[in-house]
Protein backbone atom coordinates (compact mmCIF):
# COMPACT_ATOMS: atom_id res chain seq x y z
CA UNK A 1 0.00 0.00 0.00
CA UNK A 2 0.80 3.31 -0.89
CA UNK A 3 0.79 6.61 1.20
CA UNK A 4 0.74 9.80 -0.10
CA UNK A 5 2.78 12.67 2.21
CA UNK A 6 1.40 15.53 2.98
CA UNK A 7 3.59 18.14 0.86
CA UNK A 8 3.17 20.64 4.28
CA UNK A 9 4.94 18.01 6.35
CA UNK A 10 8.02 17.84 4.71
CA UNK A 11 8.26 21.57 4.24
CA UNK A 12 7.56 21.78 8.69
CA UNK A 13 10.81 19.61 8.50
CA UNK A 14 12.91 21.67 6.39
CA UNK A 15 12.09 24.46 8.39
CA UNK A 16 12.66 22.83 11.89
CA UNK A 17 16.04 21.79 10.44
CA UNK A 18 16.57 25.53 9.23
CA UNK A 19 16.89 24.47 5.83
CA UNK A 20 14.49 27.35 5.02
CA UNK A 21 14.22 30.83 6.47
CA UNK A 22 11.63 30.98 9.30
CA UNK A 23 9.21 34.03 9.21
CA UNK A 24 10.01 35.36 12.57
CA UNK A 25 12.41 35.04 15.13
CA UNK A 26 11.89 36.33 18.78
CA UNK A 27 15.89 36.84 19.99
CA UNK A 28 16.84 36.83 23.00
CA UNK A 29 13.63 35.83 24.98
CA UNK A 30 12.68 34.39 28.19
CA UNK A 31 10.37 31.28 27.64
CA UNK A 32 7.53 30.40 30.81
CA UNK A 33 7.46 27.40 29.32
CA UNK A 34 3.91 25.46 30.73
CA UNK A 35 4.99 21.97 29.56
CA UNK A 36 8.19 21.83 31.05
CA UNK A 37 7.38 23.93 33.98
CA UNK A 38 10.22 26.48 34.37
CA UNK A 39 11.50 29.77 32.35
CA UNK A 40 14.61 29.38 30.46
CA UNK A 41 16.52 31.20 27.71
CA UNK A 42 15.07 30.96 24.07
CA UNK A 43 15.35 31.93 20.77
CA UNK A 44 11.64 31.12 19.27
CA UNK A 45 11.46 30.61 15.27
CA UNK A 46 7.98 30.76 13.38
CA UNK A 47 6.86 30.03 10.19
CA UNK A 48 3.49 29.34 8.83
CA UNK A 49 1.80 30.54 11.77
CA UNK A 50 3.21 27.40 13.25
CA UNK A 51 6.51 27.26 16.13
CA UNK A 52 9.08 25.40 14.16
CA UNK A 53 11.65 25.48 16.90
CA UNK A 54 14.40 26.98 19.41
CA UNK A 55 17.58 27.53 18.62
CA UNK A 56 19.99 29.89 16.16
CA UNK A 57 17.29 29.94 13.05
CA UNK A 58 17.88 32.66 10.01
CA UNK A 59 14.42 34.30 9.87
CA UNK A 60 12.72 36.98 7.41
CA UNK A 61 11.87 39.44 10.42
CA UNK A 62 13.62 39.58 13.88
CA UNK A 63 12.66 40.77 16.92
CA UNK A 64 14.80 41.45 20.03
CA UNK A 65 13.20 40.48 22.92
CA UNK A 66 15.82 42.11 25.25
CA UNK A 67 15.22 39.80 28.01
CA UNK A 68 11.69 39.76 28.14
CA UNK A 69 9.38 37.31 29.09
CA UNK A 70 7.60 34.85 25.77
CA UNK A 71 4.48 32.76 27.26
CA UNK A 72 1.52 31.68 25.02
CA UNK A 73 -1.85 33.36 24.04
CA UNK A 74 -4.89 33.02 26.59
CA UNK A 75 -7.56 31.09 26.12
CA UNK A 76 -10.72 31.92 27.70
CA UNK A 77 -12.29 28.74 28.70
CA UNK A 78 -16.04 29.88 29.30
CA UNK A 79 -17.56 33.58 27.62
CA UNK A 80 -20.48 34.72 26.85
CA UNK A 81 -19.29 37.29 24.07
CA UNK A 82 -22.81 38.78 23.57
CA UNK A 83 -21.84 40.04 27.59
CA UNK A 84 -19.26 42.30 26.31
CA UNK A 85 -21.92 44.12 24.19
CA UNK A 86 -19.66 43.92 21.18
CA UNK A 87 -19.94 42.22 17.97
CA UNK A 88 -16.97 39.27 17.95
CA UNK A 89 -15.11 40.81 15.86
CA UNK A 90 -14.98 43.82 17.76
CA UNK A 91 -14.36 41.80 20.89
CA UNK A 92 -11.36 40.45 19.13
CA UNK A 93 -10.02 43.46 17.83
CA UNK A 94 -10.25 44.97 22.20
CA UNK A 95 -9.10 41.40 23.75
CA UNK A 96 -6.39 40.11 21.18
CA UNK A 97 -3.77 43.16 22.14
CA UNK A 98 -4.20 41.95 25.43
CA UNK A 99 -3.01 38.67 24.74
CA UNK A 100 -6.17 36.38 24.32
CA UNK A 101 -6.19 33.88 21.23
CA UNK A 102 -8.92 32.03 21.44
CA UNK A 103 -11.99 31.40 23.29
CA UNK A 104 -14.76 28.67 24.48
CA UNK A 105 -17.71 30.37 23.19
CA UNK A 106 -21.28 29.58 24.29
CA UNK A 107 -23.47 31.61 22.34
CA UNK A 108 -26.75 31.27 24.42
CA UNK A 109 -27.93 34.29 24.54
CA UNK A 110 -28.14 34.48 21.11
CA UNK A 111 -29.28 31.10 20.51
CA UNK A 112 -32.13 32.38 22.78
CA UNK A 113 -33.20 35.21 20.93
CA UNK A 114 -32.82 33.89 17.33
CA UNK A 115 -32.16 30.58 17.82
CA UNK A 116 -29.66 27.78 15.59
CA UNK A 117 -29.97 30.48 12.57
CA UNK A 118 -28.52 32.88 15.01
CA UNK A 119 -25.80 30.49 16.26
CA UNK A 120 -24.77 29.63 12.55
CA UNK A 121 -24.90 33.03 11.27
CA UNK A 122 -22.21 34.08 13.91
CA UNK A 123 -20.33 31.08 13.11
CA UNK A 124 -20.02 31.84 9.66
CA UNK A 125 -19.09 35.71 10.65
CA UNK A 126 -16.37 34.91 12.53
CA UNK A 127 -15.16 31.81 10.18
CA UNK A 128 -11.91 34.46 9.50
CA UNK A 129 -11.04 35.66 12.62
CA UNK A 130 -7.60 36.06 13.52
CA UNK A 131 -8.66 35.16 17.19
CA UNK A 132 -10.46 31.55 17.42
CA UNK A 133 -13.67 31.53 18.59
CA UNK A 134 -14.67 27.75 19.57
CA UNK A 135 -18.62 27.07 20.02
CA UNK A 136 -20.16 25.16 22.94
CA UNK A 137 -23.88 24.39 21.68
CA UNK A 138 -26.12 26.02 23.95
CA UNK A 139 -28.18 22.85 25.80
CA UNK A 140 -30.93 24.84 27.30
CA UNK A 141 -32.84 27.27 25.15
CA UNK A 142 -34.86 27.84 26.58
CA UNK A 143 -33.37 27.27 30.24
CA UNK A 144 -36.04 26.59 31.38
CA UNK A 145 -40.39 26.40 30.89
CA UNK A 146 -40.72 29.03 33.30
CA UNK A 147 -39.98 32.23 30.85
CA UNK A 148 -40.39 32.88 26.91
CA UNK A 149 -37.46 33.02 24.57
CA UNK A 150 -37.36 33.66 21.23
CA UNK A 151 -36.35 30.28 20.50
CA UNK A 152 -35.95 26.96 21.08
CA UNK A 153 -33.03 24.29 20.43
CA UNK A 154 -33.98 20.51 20.03
CA UNK A 155 -31.79 17.36 20.37
CA UNK A 156 -31.78 17.68 16.15
CA UNK A 157 -30.62 21.26 16.26
CA UNK A 158 -27.37 19.80 18.79
CA UNK A 159 -26.81 16.88 16.03
CA UNK A 160 -27.29 19.23 13.08
CA UNK A 161 -24.16 21.86 14.92
CA UNK A 162 -22.34 19.08 16.06
CA UNK A 163 -21.98 17.40 12.36
CA UNK A 164 -22.06 20.65 10.21
CA UNK A 165 -18.91 22.54 12.23
CA UNK A 166 -17.21 19.68 13.71
CA UNK A 167 -13.66 21.41 13.95
CA UNK A 168 -15.40 24.70 15.87
CA UNK A 169 -17.98 23.35 17.98
CA UNK A 170 -16.74 21.41 20.46
CA UNK A 171 -19.70 20.35 22.72
CA UNK A 172 -22.52 20.71 24.47
CA UNK A 173 -22.24 24.14 26.66
CA UNK A 174 -23.46 24.88 30.14
CA UNK A 175 -25.93 22.27 30.93
CA UNK A 176 -27.76 24.56 33.66
CA UNK A 177 -31.19 22.63 34.10
CA UNK A 178 -29.99 20.39 36.15
CA UNK A 179 -32.74 18.84 38.44
CA UNK A 180 -34.04 18.40 34.88
CA UNK A 181 -30.99 16.02 34.50
CA UNK A 182 -31.10 14.52 37.63
CA UNK A 183 -35.07 13.94 36.79
CA UNK A 184 -33.54 12.15 33.52
CA UNK A 185 -35.79 14.36 31.45
CA UNK A 186 -35.94 12.91 27.95
CA UNK A 187 -35.42 16.16 25.93
CA UNK A 188 -32.06 16.88 28.41
CA UNK A 189 -31.04 12.97 27.65
CA UNK A 190 -31.40 13.32 23.73
CA UNK A 191 -29.34 16.34 23.56
CA UNK A 192 -26.77 14.22 25.53
CA UNK A 193 -26.71 11.94 23.43
CA UNK A 194 -26.83 14.31 20.46
CA UNK A 195 -24.05 15.87 21.17
CA UNK A 196 -22.03 12.63 19.79
CA UNK A 197 -19.52 12.27 22.81
CA UNK A 198 -18.55 15.68 23.00
CA UNK A 199 -17.49 18.06 25.58
CA UNK A 200 -20.39 18.75 27.91
CA UNK A 201 -20.08 21.98 30.26
CA UNK A 202 -21.66 21.98 33.73
CA UNK A 203 -23.26 24.51 35.52
CA UNK A 204 -24.53 22.94 39.08
CA UNK A 205 -24.20 25.49 42.15
CA UNK A 206 -24.06 24.39 45.12
CA UNK A 207 -25.13 20.60 44.17
CA UNK A 208 -23.11 18.07 46.18
CA UNK A 209 -23.42 14.72 47.17
CA UNK A 210 -25.42 11.98 45.31
CA UNK A 211 -27.17 14.52 43.35
CA UNK A 212 -23.61 15.90 42.22
CA UNK A 213 -22.45 12.32 41.54
CA UNK A 214 -25.64 11.48 39.20
CA UNK A 215 -25.36 15.07 37.40
CA UNK A 216 -21.35 13.91 36.88
CA UNK A 217 -22.81 10.41 35.43
CA UNK A 218 -24.62 11.79 32.94
CA UNK A 219 -21.68 13.82 31.00
CA UNK A 220 -21.16 17.17 32.54
CA UNK A 221 -17.13 17.54 33.06
CA UNK A 222 -16.37 20.88 34.22
CA UNK A 223 -18.26 23.87 36.53
CA UNK A 224 -17.84 27.58 36.59
CA UNK A 225 -20.45 28.03 39.04
CA UNK A 226 -18.51 27.20 42.24
CA UNK A 227 -18.44 30.10 45.08
CA UNK A 228 -17.16 28.82 48.01
CA UNK A 229 -14.12 26.72 48.81
CA UNK A 230 -15.82 23.40 50.29
CA UNK A 231 -18.03 22.95 47.08
CA UNK A 232 -14.84 23.50 44.24
CA UNK A 233 -13.38 21.06 45.95
CA UNK A 234 -15.78 18.49 46.08
CA UNK A 235 -16.58 19.17 42.39
CA UNK A 236 -12.34 18.69 41.35
CA UNK A 237 -12.87 15.31 44.00
CA UNK A 238 -15.59 14.16 41.80
CA UNK A 239 -13.68 14.57 38.58
CA UNK A 240 -14.64 17.94 37.46
CA UNK A 241 -12.28 20.39 35.93
CA UNK A 242 -12.87 23.17 37.60
CA UNK A 243 -13.47 26.66 35.56
CA UNK A 244 -12.77 29.19 37.90
CA UNK A 245 -14.15 32.47 37.44
CA UNK A 246 -13.83 36.16 37.60
CA UNK A 247 -16.36 38.02 35.15
CA UNK A 248 -17.32 41.83 35.57
CA UNK A 249 -20.60 40.53 38.20
CA UNK A 250 -19.55 36.91 39.03
CA UNK A 251 -16.11 37.78 41.32
CA UNK A 252 -15.29 34.52 42.46
CA UNK A 253 -11.34 34.13 42.01
CA UNK A 254 -10.50 35.89 45.52
CA UNK A 255 -12.68 33.12 47.20
CA UNK A 256 -11.80 29.91 45.16
CA UNK A 257 -7.81 30.85 44.64
CA UNK A 258 -6.82 29.09 47.86
CA UNK A 259 -8.29 26.08 46.45
CA UNK A 260 -5.11 25.64 43.90
CA UNK A 261 -2.45 23.15 44.64
CA UNK A 262 0.62 21.27 43.25
CA UNK A 263 -1.39 18.46 42.66
CA UNK A 264 -4.52 19.97 41.48
CA UNK A 265 -3.50 22.99 39.24
CA UNK A 266 -3.61 21.40 35.94
CA UNK A 267 -7.13 20.51 36.85
CA UNK A 268 -8.35 24.21 36.84
CA UNK A 269 -8.51 26.68 34.45
CA UNK A 270 -9.57 31.05 34.56
CA UNK A 271 -12.31 31.66 33.08
CA UNK A 272 -14.21 34.90 32.35
CA UNK A 273 -17.77 33.46 31.52
CA UNK A 274 -19.21 37.80 31.08
CA UNK A 275 -16.97 40.72 30.97
CA UNK A 276 -18.34 43.91 30.36
CA UNK A 277 -16.96 46.54 27.51
CA UNK A 278 -15.78 49.04 30.14
CA UNK A 279 -13.95 46.35 32.24
CA UNK A 280 -12.85 44.50 29.17
CA UNK A 281 -11.21 48.12 27.85
CA UNK A 282 -9.84 48.83 31.10
CA UNK A 283 -9.11 46.05 33.01
CA UNK A 284 -8.70 43.22 30.23
CA UNK A 285 -10.00 40.48 29.55
CA UNK A 286 -8.00 37.06 30.37
CA UNK A 287 -4.77 39.09 31.05
CA UNK A 288 -6.97 40.61 34.01
CA UNK A 289 -7.78 37.25 35.67
CA UNK A 290 -3.89 36.02 35.43
CA UNK A 291 -2.78 39.38 36.65
CA UNK A 292 -5.53 38.85 39.46
CA UNK A 293 -4.33 35.24 40.36
CA UNK A 294 -0.45 36.23 40.52
CA UNK A 295 -1.75 39.23 43.32
CA UNK A 296 -3.49 37.25 45.37
CA UNK A 297 -0.05 34.91 45.44
CA UNK A 298 -0.41 32.55 42.62
CA UNK A 299 2.77 31.27 40.86
CA UNK A 300 2.97 32.95 37.46
CA UNK A 301 3.88 29.82 35.98
CA UNK A 302 0.46 28.07 37.41
CA UNK A 303 -1.67 31.19 36.33
CA UNK A 304 -0.45 31.30 33.17
CA UNK A 305 -1.06 27.49 32.52
CA UNK A 306 -4.24 27.98 34.15
CA UNK A 307 -5.11 30.12 31.52
CA UNK A 308 -3.29 28.45 28.28
CA UNK A 309 -2.36 24.76 28.10
CA UNK A 310 -5.20 23.51 30.75
CA UNK A 311 -7.35 25.11 28.61
CA UNK A 312 -6.60 23.88 25.37
CA UNK A 313 -5.81 20.21 26.46
CA UNK A 314 -9.52 19.90 28.48
CA UNK A 315 -11.34 20.91 25.58
CA UNK A 316 -9.03 18.85 22.94
CA UNK A 317 -7.49 21.83 21.14
CA UNK A 318 -4.42 19.95 19.85
CA UNK A 319 -1.24 22.32 18.81
CA UNK A 320 -2.33 25.56 21.16
CA UNK A 321 -2.10 26.30 24.64
CA UNK A 322 1.96 26.08 24.58
CA UNK A 323 4.94 27.54 23.05
CA UNK A 324 6.38 24.33 21.92
CA UNK A 325 8.08 23.18 18.10
CA UNK A 326 4.38 22.36 15.97
CA UNK A 327 2.21 24.53 18.49
CA UNK A 328 0.58 27.16 16.65
CA UNK A 329 2.44 30.43 16.73
CA UNK A 330 -0.16 32.31 19.62
CA UNK A 331 2.76 34.15 21.27
CA UNK A 332 2.67 37.31 24.05
CA UNK A 333 6.28 39.20 24.77
CA UNK A 334 5.61 40.61 28.18
CA UNK A 335 7.42 43.79 29.71
CA UNK A 336 6.84 42.25 32.97
CA UNK A 337 5.73 38.61 34.62
CA UNK A 338 4.25 39.83 38.09
CA UNK A 339 2.24 42.38 36.71
CA UNK A 340 1.85 40.41 33.35
CA UNK A 341 2.21 43.83 31.19
CA UNK A 342 1.99 42.59 27.22
CA UNK A 343 4.61 44.22 25.08
CA UNK A 344 3.74 42.55 22.33
CA UNK A 345 1.30 39.85 21.22
CA UNK A 346 1.18 37.57 18.20
CA UNK A 347 -1.77 35.89 16.56
CA UNK A 348 -0.56 32.96 14.56
CA UNK A 349 2.72 34.32 13.74
CA UNK A 350 1.70 37.82 12.86
CA UNK A 351 1.84 40.84 15.20
CA UNK A 352 -1.51 41.88 16.69
CA UNK A 353 -0.49 45.62 15.79
CA UNK A 354 -0.54 44.22 12.11
CA UNK A 355 -3.97 42.49 12.11
CA UNK A 356 -7.05 43.38 11.05
CA UNK A 357 -10.23 41.90 12.66
CA UNK A 358 -13.83 42.40 10.62
CA UNK A 359 -16.92 40.05 9.86
CA UNK A 360 -16.75 37.36 7.24
CA UNK A 361 -19.83 38.83 5.86
CA UNK A 362 -22.61 41.12 5.88
CA UNK A 363 -24.16 41.36 9.49
CA UNK A 364 -27.81 40.88 9.67
CA UNK A 365 -29.80 44.05 11.48
CA UNK A 366 -33.32 43.62 12.11
CA UNK A 367 -34.97 44.48 14.80
CA UNK A 368 -35.69 41.84 17.56
CA UNK A 369 -37.91 43.70 19.83
CA UNK A 370 -41.23 42.64 19.29
CA UNK A 371 -43.83 43.78 21.94
CA UNK A 372 -47.01 42.12 22.20
CA UNK A 373 -48.64 44.36 24.63
CA UNK A 374 -51.62 46.56 23.88
CA UNK A 375 -50.91 48.23 20.97
CA UNK A 376 -47.18 47.50 20.69
CA UNK A 377 -46.20 49.84 23.30
CA UNK A 378 -46.23 49.99 27.44
CA UNK A 379 -48.41 51.93 29.87
CA UNK A 380 -47.75 53.27 33.32
CA UNK A 381 -51.11 51.30 34.02
CA UNK A 382 -48.48 47.69 33.48
CA UNK A 383 -46.36 48.09 35.85
CA UNK A 384 -49.47 48.41 38.85
CA UNK A 385 -49.66 46.07 41.02
CA UNK A 386 -52.97 45.73 42.81
CA UNK A 387 -52.48 45.18 46.67
CA UNK A 388 -53.06 41.73 47.62
CA UNK A 389 -51.99 41.11 51.32
CA UNK A 390 -49.33 43.02 54.00
CA UNK A 391 -46.23 40.90 52.65
CA UNK A 392 -44.59 40.19 49.30
CA UNK A 393 -41.77 38.32 48.01
CA UNK A 394 -38.67 40.63 46.94
CA UNK A 395 -35.80 39.79 45.21
CA UNK A 396 -32.26 40.76 47.25
CA UNK A 397 -29.64 41.66 44.81
CA UNK A 398 -26.04 40.96 45.99
CA UNK A 399 -23.38 43.56 44.42
CA UNK A 400 -20.76 41.35 42.64
CA UNK A 401 -23.06 38.47 42.76
CA UNK A 402 -25.16 36.57 40.33
CA UNK A 403 -26.94 35.05 42.92
CA UNK A 404 -29.91 36.85 44.55
CA UNK A 405 -31.61 36.43 48.22
CA UNK A 406 -35.42 36.03 48.63
CA UNK A 407 -36.69 38.44 51.15
CA UNK A 408 -39.95 38.87 52.48
CA UNK A 409 -41.10 43.26 52.74
CA UNK A 410 -43.98 44.88 53.36
CA UNK A 411 -44.35 46.85 50.59
CA UNK A 412 -45.46 51.08 50.47
CA UNK A 413 -49.21 51.00 49.64
CA UNK A 414 -50.55 54.02 48.14
CA UNK A 415 -54.75 54.36 46.84
CA UNK A 416 -54.85 50.57 47.01
CA UNK A 417 -51.44 49.65 45.02
CA UNK A 418 -47.98 48.37 46.32
CA UNK A 419 -45.82 51.17 44.75
CA UNK A 420 -41.60 51.48 44.76
CA UNK A 421 -39.78 52.78 47.99
CA UNK A 422 -37.14 54.82 47.13
CA UNK A 423 -36.61 55.36 50.77
CA UNK A 424 -36.10 51.47 51.37
CA UNK A 425 -34.26 51.29 48.33
CA UNK A 426 -37.36 48.80 47.31
CA UNK A 427 -37.68 49.70 43.48
CA UNK A 428 -40.29 47.95 41.04
CA UNK A 429 -39.30 45.76 38.43
CA UNK A 430 -40.67 43.76 35.48
CA UNK A 431 -40.02 41.88 32.54
CA UNK A 432 -41.72 41.94 29.93
CA UNK A 433 -42.00 39.56 27.02
CA UNK A 434 -40.04 40.70 23.96
CA UNK A 435 -40.20 37.98 21.31
CA UNK A 436 -43.58 38.69 20.05
CA UNK A 437 -44.97 35.53 21.46
CA UNK A 438 -47.50 36.15 24.39
CA UNK A 439 -47.42 40.00 25.83
CA UNK A 440 -46.47 38.67 29.54
CA UNK A 441 -45.46 40.84 31.81
CA UNK A 442 -44.12 39.84 35.20
CA UNK A 443 -44.00 41.96 37.98
CA UNK A 444 -42.11 42.22 41.09
CA UNK A 445 -39.79 43.96 44.06
CA UNK A 446 -36.48 44.47 43.94
CA UNK A 447 -33.82 45.58 46.88
CA UNK A 448 -30.24 46.45 46.06
CA UNK A 449 -30.60 48.95 43.03
CA UNK A 450 -29.81 52.10 44.81
CA UNK A 451 -32.36 54.39 42.81
CA UNK A 452 -33.99 57.12 44.10
CA UNK A 453 -36.05 58.10 40.86
CA UNK A 454 -36.71 57.06 37.50
CA UNK A 455 -36.03 53.86 35.89
CA UNK A 456 -33.60 51.68 34.23
CA UNK A 457 -34.05 49.16 31.39
CA UNK A 458 -32.57 46.58 29.23
CA UNK A 459 -32.96 43.80 26.48
CA UNK A 460 -30.30 41.77 27.87
CA UNK A 461 -31.85 39.61 30.69
CA UNK A 462 -30.71 36.03 31.12
CA UNK A 463 -31.88 33.50 29.78
CA UNK A 464 -34.56 33.94 27.62
CA UNK A 465 -33.49 38.14 27.24
CA UNK A 466 -36.92 39.51 27.41
CA UNK A 467 -37.50 43.43 27.84
CA UNK A 468 -36.53 43.85 31.81
CA UNK A 469 -37.39 47.18 33.55
CA UNK A 470 -36.74 48.47 36.91
CA UNK A 471 -37.67 52.08 38.84
CA UNK A 472 -39.10 53.80 40.72
CA UNK A 473 -41.83 55.64 38.62
CA UNK A 474 -43.99 53.80 36.39
CA UNK A 475 -43.97 56.27 33.48
CA UNK A 476 -40.68 56.34 33.59
CA UNK A 477 -40.58 52.20 33.60
CA UNK A 478 -42.91 52.53 30.67
CA UNK A 479 -41.05 55.20 28.62
CA UNK A 480 -37.78 53.48 28.95
CA UNK A 481 -39.44 49.92 27.83
CA UNK A 482 -40.69 52.10 24.02
CA UNK A 483 -37.37 53.66 23.88
CA UNK A 484 -35.58 50.25 23.51
CA UNK A 485 -38.62 48.67 21.27
CA UNK A 486 -38.39 51.63 18.98
CA UNK A 487 -34.26 51.64 18.66
CA UNK A 488 -34.30 47.44 18.62
CA UNK A 489 -32.90 47.09 22.18
CA UNK A 490 -30.02 47.96 23.92
CA UNK A 491 -29.72 49.72 27.60
CA UNK A 492 -31.74 53.19 28.93
CA UNK A 493 -32.00 55.25 31.77
CA UNK A 494 -34.50 57.67 31.94
CA UNK A 495 -36.03 60.15 34.17
CA UNK A 496 -38.93 62.75 34.70
CA UNK A 497 -40.23 61.36 31.05
CA UNK A 498 -36.26 62.12 29.84
CA UNK A 499 -34.11 59.80 28.48
CA UNK A 500 -30.95 60.51 30.28
CA UNK A 501 -28.57 58.08 28.20
CA UNK A 502 -29.13 55.40 25.82
CA UNK A 503 -26.61 52.47 24.24
CA UNK A 504 -28.55 50.28 20.93
CA UNK A 505 -27.39 46.84 20.68
CA UNK A 506 -29.17 46.29 16.80
CA UNK A 507 -28.15 42.88 16.96
CA UNK A 508 -30.76 41.16 18.53
CA UNK A 509 -30.91 43.26 21.10
CA UNK A 510 -27.93 41.91 22.66
CA UNK A 511 -24.78 43.30 20.81
CA UNK A 512 -23.58 46.99 19.02
CA UNK A 513 -22.56 47.34 15.64
CA UNK A 514 -20.20 49.68 16.43
CA UNK A 515 -16.93 49.95 17.12
CA UNK A 516 -15.90 49.13 21.01
CA UNK A 517 -14.51 52.62 21.41
CA UNK A 518 -17.91 53.95 20.81
CA UNK A 519 -19.65 51.19 22.78
CA UNK A 520 -17.33 52.12 25.98
CA UNK A 521 -18.29 55.54 25.44
CA UNK A 522 -21.77 55.22 25.93
CA UNK A 523 -21.82 52.92 28.52
CA UNK A 524 -19.90 55.16 30.41
CA UNK A 525 -22.68 58.10 29.66
CA UNK A 526 -25.15 54.88 31.03
CA UNK A 527 -23.32 54.63 34.43
CA UNK A 528 -23.29 58.68 34.86
CA UNK A 529 -26.52 58.75 34.54
CA UNK A 530 -27.22 55.97 36.61
CA UNK A 531 -25.38 57.80 39.18
CA UNK A 532 -27.97 60.73 38.40
CA UNK A 533 -30.75 58.98 39.96
CA UNK A 534 -28.80 56.20 42.16
CA UNK A 535 -28.79 57.00 46.52
CA UNK A 536 -25.32 56.59 46.90
CA UNK A 537 -24.58 53.90 44.35
CA UNK A 538 -21.76 51.40 45.96
CA UNK A 539 -18.52 51.78 44.31
CA UNK A 540 -17.65 50.37 41.01
CA UNK A 541 -21.41 49.22 41.00
CA UNK A 542 -22.65 47.77 37.50
CA UNK A 543 -26.12 48.37 37.86
CA UNK A 544 -27.08 46.85 34.41
CA UNK A 545 -25.51 43.29 34.81
CA UNK A 546 -27.14 43.06 37.62
CA UNK A 547 -30.24 43.71 36.36
CA UNK A 548 -29.79 41.17 33.49
CA UNK A 549 -29.26 38.86 35.74
CA UNK A 550 -32.24 39.24 37.82
CA UNK A 551 -34.58 36.80 35.60
CA UNK A 552 -32.21 34.52 35.62
CA UNK A 553 -33.94 31.77 36.62
CA UNK A 554 -31.50 29.02 37.09
CA UNK A 555 -29.31 30.81 39.66
CA UNK A 556 -30.80 31.25 43.59
CA UNK A 557 -32.60 32.38 45.40
CA UNK A 558 -35.77 34.48 43.80
CA UNK A 559 -35.60 35.39 40.32
CA UNK A 560 -37.96 36.87 37.65
CA UNK A 561 -38.95 36.29 34.31
CA UNK A 562 -42.05 37.21 32.40
CA UNK A 563 -43.89 34.74 34.02
CA UNK A 564 -43.37 35.47 37.58
CA UNK A 565 -41.45 34.74 40.60
CA UNK A 566 -39.26 31.75 40.59
CA UNK A 567 -38.12 30.22 43.37
CA UNK A 568 -34.56 28.91 42.22
CA UNK A 569 -34.22 26.77 45.29
CA UNK A 570 -37.46 24.95 44.60
CA UNK A 571 -37.00 25.63 40.72
CA UNK A 572 -41.01 26.42 40.78
CA UNK A 573 -43.15 29.47 39.89
CA UNK A 574 -44.42 31.47 43.02
CA UNK A 575 -46.96 33.72 44.29
CA UNK A 576 -45.86 37.84 44.47
CA UNK A 577 -47.68 38.24 47.66
CA UNK A 578 -47.78 36.09 50.89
Amino acid sequence: MVFEVHDGIEHRIDLALGNAPADLLLKNARLVNVLSGDIHPADIAVADGMIVGFGDYQAKKVVDCQGRYVCPGLIDGHIHIESTLLTPWEFARAAAPRGTCAVVWDPHEIGNVLGRAGIETLLELTRDCPLDFYVMIPSCVPATNMETSGAVLNAEDVAYLAGRYPERVLGLAELMNYPGVLAKDPAIMAKIAACQCKIIDGHAPLLSGKQLNAYIAAGPSSDHECTDPREAVEKLRAGMHLLMREGSDERNLTDLVGVVNEHNAANISLVCDDREPIDLTTNGHMDHNVRMAIGLGLDPMRAIQMASINTARHYGLRGRGAVAPGYRADLLVLDDLQGFKVWKAFLKGRDVAETTFGPSGQVPQENTVHLSCSGGKLRAEDFAIPQVSHEVRCIGAIPGQIISKALKVTPKVVDGFAVADPSRDIAKVAVVERHGRNGNIGLAFVNGLSLARGAVAGTVAHDAHNLIVAGMDDADMALAGNVLAECGGGYVVVAGGKVLAKLELHFAGLMSLRPFEEVVAAQKALHAAYESIAVDPAAGARPFMALSFMSLAVIPELKLTDQGLVDVTLFEKVGLWL
